[in-house]
């Protein structure tokens, strides 16, 4: 997801992720929605194909039920489990009696049939040209406003979604399109199918409009730019850059795992979203000018991390966001070369510092309120930690690192620690220092540097001294020192302590002194020097 923080509404929940248990995980969702012109109610079906994990007489949903004072929510009409019908409102959705207790390992289909106007999740509105269009916004838990689901990241299913709605809409969704029919009364419906088990924040439907575009293919998967009718040109203009991006991920990362890559022009709260195969972008994305290369990469990244390898919790969200934000800077340092990275680098150095003088939380949060998470932890620090375990590992085992862990956990869920020990068995170091003290907790070193002439030994001592509170980090820093008689020496200390020091050859007398010459350390304070004349 990439951040647009105007887009960001009053109108969003808490985003607090639901802590009830759950006694089954789900295997498959089936959705059926209907929507229509008139009025903004919807009309929805669910069949949910469920593995019991263990003994349980019930079968909780989530999904936001309707509120007499707004008028908005959900309906439930009928609910029932293998034939068995009853159901109960609970505070996060409904609860369904099983006919009889259900032992772990036993499987059943929950059928749900519902009606209202949501409250949240499916954003119903108009372009800016005036026509209507629906489009699902569900990050981080706001699925559960529109479809019945377990609404978290760790319980990742198959879709398909059946749409019906007045044939003047286009609709897309994940996966491929499995059919599309004309009914009466000038209506049509569209069915989508995706095979690979997703969590709910990235299922999705999109209804305007569009105009579409098959831009390409790369390696057999079909590149589309679907756009509203009234900015085709500008908006195939400005996608057309998202086939090369994914190619190069393809060959970065590895294997593209959905069967299509459509980039939508959308009407939601976030400048890009990265849902499965159909990546939902913000309608002012698209000027006929590009200038959005990072923002299609950034969403791109997301399909190999966010969708298909996917946080177990959101505290450890920068699992996606943090390598969205990194793996766009090596597509760019790959485009543009070496100095273009350093200097996307020294940006979100900037943005991290100004963060943590208000937010002192560690990058693995647990305590925040998920949409908090949307900060510069979790997508500018994240991409940081990824840099600096690059520089620790070396450039062609971080690059295993990336591919291994993603080919571990790809359908899968994964927290910091898995991909700590992906890390440690690839690159043979131990790491459990260097991912506490980055992710775990807060803050970064606060530098200063001294440069002082010792007499007697005839040599300049470089010192430098660790400021902040806590225990001391550890740490590679690089010094570029340039001689009088404009000679470049690198100095490189291994810094442990508050206090490390290091004498210059001898003989070298500094005219300029720059820490971390290459932006290869996240740290707060002034490492700079210069002799004054």
């Amino acid at each position: 997801m990439k951040r647009i923080p105007l887009l960001l509404t009053a109108c969003l929940c808490c985003g607090t992720i639901f802590a009830q248990t759950r006694t089954f995980d789900v295997q498959h969702y089936a959705f059926d929605i209907s929507l229509n012109d008139s009025t903004n109610v919807i009309e929805g079906s669910a069949e949910i194909k469920v593995q019991f994990t263990e003994q349980t007489s019930t079968a909780d949903i989530d999904l936001v039920m309707k509120d007499d004072k707004t008028g908005k929510g959900m309906t439930v009409t009928q609910a029932w489990v293998n034939g068995a019908a009853g159901f109960v409102r609970t505070e996060k959705g409904i609860r369904i009696m099983l006919k009889q207790a259900a032992k772990a390992g036993d499987t059943a289909t929950i059928h749900i049939v519902y009606s209202g106007i949501p409250k949240d999740g499916l954003i119903i509105s108009k372009t800016k040209f005036g026509k209507r269009t629906f489009f699902a916004d569900n990050w981080p838990d706001r699925a559960h406003n529109w479809i019945p689901c377990v609404d978290i990241p760790g319980d990742k299913a198959p879709v398909d979604f059946t749409v019906s709605a007045p044939d003047h809409y286009r609709i897309i969704s994940n996966g491929v399109l499995i059919s599309e029919t004309a009914m009466p009364g000038n209506r049509k419906t569209t069915h989508w199918q995706e095979t690979n088990p997703l969590p709910p924040k990235v299922m999705v439907i999109g209804a305007a409009d569009f105009a579409v575009e098959e831009t390409g293919s790369v390696n057999g998967v079909p590149v589309s730019s679907w756009v509203f009718a009234d900015a085709r040109d500008n908006g195939f203009h400005d996608y057309k850059p998202a086939k090369d991006i994914l190619g190069f991920f393809m060959d970065y990362i590895g294997p593209y795992a959905y069967k299509k890559l459509a980039n939508v022009q959308s009407a939601t709260i976030f400048g890009g979203m990265e849902n499965a195969s159909c990546i939902f972008y913000f309608e002012n994305s698209v000027t006929g000018k590009g200038g959005i290369e990072s923002l299609l990469a950034h969403e791109i990244v997301h399909q190999w991390f966010g969708d298909m390898a996917t946080e177990k919790a959101y505290p450890h969200l920068w699992l996606s966001e943090g390598f969205a934000t990194y793996l766009t800077h090596i597509y760019i340092e790959k485009k543009y070369g070496t100095d273009s990275l350093e200097n996307e680098m020294r940006t979100d150095r900037d943005a991290i510092i100004e963060f943590a003088n208000t937010h002192p939380q560690p990058v693995v949060d647990s305590i925040s309120p998920t949409m908090s998470l949307l900060n510069a932890n979790s997508y500018q620090k994240g991409g940081w930690i990824l840099h600096m375990l690059r520089n620790e590992t070396g450039d062609s085992a971080f690059h295993r690192i990336v591919r291994t862990y993603y080919d571990c956990y790809k359908g899968k869920n994964a927290e910091t620690r898995d991909l700590q020990a992906v890390a440690e068995e690839i690159s043979g170091m131990k790491l459990d220092s260097f991912f506490r003290q980055w992710l775990f907790r807060p803050g970064m070193p606060e530098l200063k540097m001294d440069l002082t002439y010792m007499p007697r030994l005839k040599r300049y001592r470089l010192t430098v001294t660790q400021s902040q509170t806590g225990e001391p980090f550890r740490f590679p820093l690089e010094f570029r020192v340039t001689s009088t008689k404009n000679k470049i020496i690198p100095i490189r200390m291994n810094i442990s302590k508050r206090l490390e020091s290091i004498l210059l050859p001898a003989g070298v007398k500094p005219a300029v002194v720059a820490g971390d010459p290459h932006a290869r350390l996240l740290y707060k304070g002034d490492l700079s020097w210069m002799l004054l004349k």
